[in-house]
């Protein structure tokens, strides 16, 4: 059974639009499906990368930041990760990495929190 998370980006990447003249739906096209696989698809294993890709990836969106005049909040620039479509599995791939990292070398991976 498919997770909540998953059910909401396979319904996000599969928006439907009506046929003319049909009530049948049509699929979009995503153009970035075989970026999005391949991504899915590397295996770690190596220690050399999984410490590159543990460090290279970002724990949490760096780019949410407020901008502040005087003291008082004037602007929020939201965090731009959510606006990444490739997000979901740069953040797997993270988590892949760490996972070897424990899993298959036995570290400890307190430094890449």
């Amino acid at each position: 059974m498919a997770s909540t998370n998953q059910v909401s980006f396979d319904l996000f990447h599969a928006a439907a639009a009506p046929a003319k003249g049909s009530s049948t739906f049509k699929a979009q096209f995503d153009a970035l499906k075989p970026l999005r696989q391949w991504l899915d698809g590397i295996e770690i294993k190596t220690p050399e990368v999984a410490h590159f890709l543990a460090k290279t990836i970002p724990a949490q969106c760096p780019f949410e930041r407020d901008i502040t005049l005087f003291g008082r909040r004037v602007a929020h620039i939201p965090p731009l990760c959510k606006l990444n479509p490739l997000y979901e599995e740069l953040v797997g791939l993270r988590f892949r990495a760490l996972c070897y990292l424990v899993d298959e070398c036995g570290e400890d991976i307190q430094a890449y929190s």
